[in-house]
């Protein structure tokens, strides 16, 4: 990671995506013109300019951090490929790992990021152990979590046991995922406009009411 001046505060965001084999051709094609779009919007705001850094990991039989944390105007946007299983829990635990490696803490000789921001984008059930770690990752809570179960098959009881909110996707069609894509940018865009004039630990997510898709939160849900 490049150095980074210890005056600087970034807002961290982690977008982590199924890429399983049910994510197989348009909806793995939605996501990446999702993440284009992501970049190119945010790109056209100041303050997203100066603060926001972004990250994407992938997960599928197993997982990686395909993006390591990179200032916006440096991202590239990877190409995705969509095969075998889900492993959900290695991916909130490398997510876990990744924000303890690079995200700065404040110190007596720098200031300490945003608290980071994490979307995860699911369509199935995970196929591996993943209990134990969502519930290290909601007890250390070190970002704010995001879940999205697309389609059918996903499996909401499990985003909710590790995100602060979970909304829900009635499909993986294109336009449904690039409306939460769009969603995503918009959540980005509010929380740094308002770092620097709210709490820490405050994230500015508008409300999630298009017609594709229905919000619940983990909160209010039960299992």
């Amino acid at each position: 990671m490049d150095p980074v001046p210890a005056y600087y505060r970034r807002l961290p965001v982690y977008v982590v995506i199924d890429t399983s084999g049910s994510m197989s051709g348009e909806p793995i094609h939605a996501m990446e013109a999702g993440l284009r779009s992501l970049q190119a919007d945010l790109m056209t705001d100041p303050q997203a300019i100066e603060t926001v850094w972004i990250s994407v990991i992938t997960f599928d039989s197993t997982a990686q951090q395909i993006v390591p944390l990179v200032d916006i105007e440096e991202f590239d946007v990877p190409v995705l490929e969509a095969q075998g299983a889900t492993a959900f829990g290695e991916a909130i635990e490398l997510l876990m790992e990744s924000i303890e490696l690079e995200v700065r803490k404040t110190s007596e000789t720098q200031k300490g990021d945003w608290r980071p921001m994490a979307f995860i984008l699911t369509d199935g059930e995970p196929t591996d152990d993943w209990e134990e770690i969502a519930e290290e990752f909601k007890r250390k809570s070190p970002a704010f979590l995001i879940g999205c179960g697309a389609g059918p098959e996903a499996d909401d009881a499990a985003l909710k046991k590790v995100c602060d909110t979970v909304v829900h996707l009635k499909d993986t069609q294109p336009g449904t995922l690039g409306a939460f894509m769009q969603w995503v940018t918009l959540s980005v865009t509010n929380t740094s406009q308002a770092a620097g004039t709210v709490a820490d630990r405050n994230t500015v997510i508008p409300e999630f009411n298009f017609e594709a898709a229905e919000a619940t939160s983990s909160d209010e849900q039960s299992d």
